[in-house]
């Protein structure tokens, strides 16, 4: 197969590094976030993730042939908008006002939407629960939480992981893994936990950032360390704090990594196949579990 001139497996140094497709005497360790090129310090022009090449921030690809994109893609092929954490401001928002109708209404509304396997509900005086067919609580439980410290705590995670993360695949993949992890979580606590133990909160979704957020700094051959601690810390108190539900957050990670994967090393000529193809996975994953455990409880 032939080359690509320029391309990252043309050149490489005596140490292993590749060179610069701009200038061969000049090894380096960065590539271009969209042409995947190594560029050197001198070549390499700050984008919103990493860092791109003079071709790519022009609009052309740099191998003599036409632009494909009429405007600059993140490192997942999303549009670059012009607020890259509007989605994130959107969920926060969300959060917050749910939070603060059920502190209005009461229990009554928790119970209603909250992550229920099968039980008796006093408040509703009738059987409830995902058994129950009412599969809409894997998704409404992601925006409700229990405490002032819980919505805390979850919202601050989501605005210091969501919004980096959000910047770097765009609007409509964020969303898309944002949901798939806060429905994976929620699906493996409908699986182990005790089917009459109520849960709720957006921490499967944060999860899943965590995790999507773990490749992606991989993928860009950044310092991984400071997000595998912070991400290690979570872990420790999601095993020794009671009353978590730590079926959520491990769904909810293995769910972000799963599509997080997906969505930074498609290939770009199948790269939204791939992606969503990855949120059909988890989703199919998720169908599966619920009618497992539904066939166990009913």
């Amino acid at each position: 197969m032939d080359q690509v001139p320029g391309s990252p497996q043309e050149s490489r140094g005596e140490s292993g590094l590749t060179r610069c497709y701009r200038h061969p005497d000049r090894e380096t360790g960065i590539t271009c976030t969209r042409c995947e090129r190594p560029v050197c310090p001198e070549c390499m022009i700050s984008a919103s993730v990493g860092f791109q090449c003079p071709e790519c921030v022009r609009g052309g690809s740099g191998t003599g042939h036409a632009p494909t994109a009429t405007q600059p893609r993140t490192v997942a092929g999303g549009t670059i908008s012009a607020d890259p954490r509007l989605v994130t401001k959107v969920l926060l928002g969300l959060n917050i006002a749910l939070f603060l109708v059920q502190m209005a209404i009461g229990d009554r509304f928790t119970d209603q939407y909250d992550m229920l396997g099968r039980a008796f509900v006093p408040e509703l005086g009738s059987v409830e629960g995902v058994a129950e067919g009412q599969w809409y609580r894997l998704v409404t439980a992601m925006f409700l939480h229990g405490s002032v410290m819980h919505i805390a705590f979850n919202m601050l995670s989501l605005w210091w992981i969501g919004g980096p993360l959000e910047a770097a695949l765009g609007r409509a993949r964020y969303i898309a893994l944002y949901l798939a992890s806060g429905i994976a979580g929620s699906a493996l606590t409908y699986l182990l936990a005790e089917p009459n133990q109520p849960s709720l909160g957006a921490s499967g979704a944060v999860f899943g950032l965590f995790g999507a957020t773990a490749v992606l700094m991989r993928r860009l051959k950044y310092d991984m360390r400071p997000v595998l601690v912070l991400l290690a810390v979570n872990l420790l108190i999601t095993k020794f704090w009671p009353n978590i539900a730590w079926q959520a957050h491990i769904g909810g990670l293995v769910g972000g990594l799963v599509v997080g994967y997906a969505m930074v090393y498609a290939p770009r000529e199948r790269r939204s196949l791939i992606q969503y193809g990855s949120c059909a996975l988890v989703l199919v994953a998720t169908v599966v579990i619920v009618l497992v455990r539904t066939g166990q409880l009913v």
